[in-house]
């Protein structure tokens, strides 16, 4: 497996339009490789918002796991500039204090792919 070196000056600037002939590409190899492997996964904007969201988050770290039924999806957490999860944060309230809240880890997303591709 090669290794590309990021160049940017910030996390925030990780990623890429490839455009669509390179992305095509891209999972026709991995579908080749790995012809029972877990075709891909679909996340609502909603969730992504709220992650996006969270008091310094500059990303979304995306994390392979396997669910109790013992198939393969990810968990998802926000990342500060620094390249951390955000697992909790502090914000000011309507009132002024200072409250604590955990960050959003997320998943537990189901989706019937005949249906989202309209093939119902």
């Amino acid at each position: 497996m090669t290794t590309n070196t990021l160049e940017t000056k910030s996390l925030a600037e990780v990623g890429e339009d490839i455009g669509l002939a390179e992305g095509i590409q891209l999972v026709q190899n991995f579908r080749t490789s790995n012809p029972d492997a877990t075709p891909g996964f679909y996340i609502g904007r909603n969730i992504i918002d709220q992650i996006l969201n969270q008091p310094g988050c500059v990303g979304i770290n995306f994390r392979k796991c396997l669910t109790n039924e013992n198939e393969e999806h990810l968990v998802y957490t926000g990342v500060d500039a620094d390249g951390k999860d955000i697992l909790s944060y502090s914000a000011v309230t309507n009132t002024g204090d200072l409250e604590k809240y955990d960050g959003i880890v997320a998943d537990k997303v189901i989706i019937d792919w005949s249906i989202l591709n309209g093939n119902s």
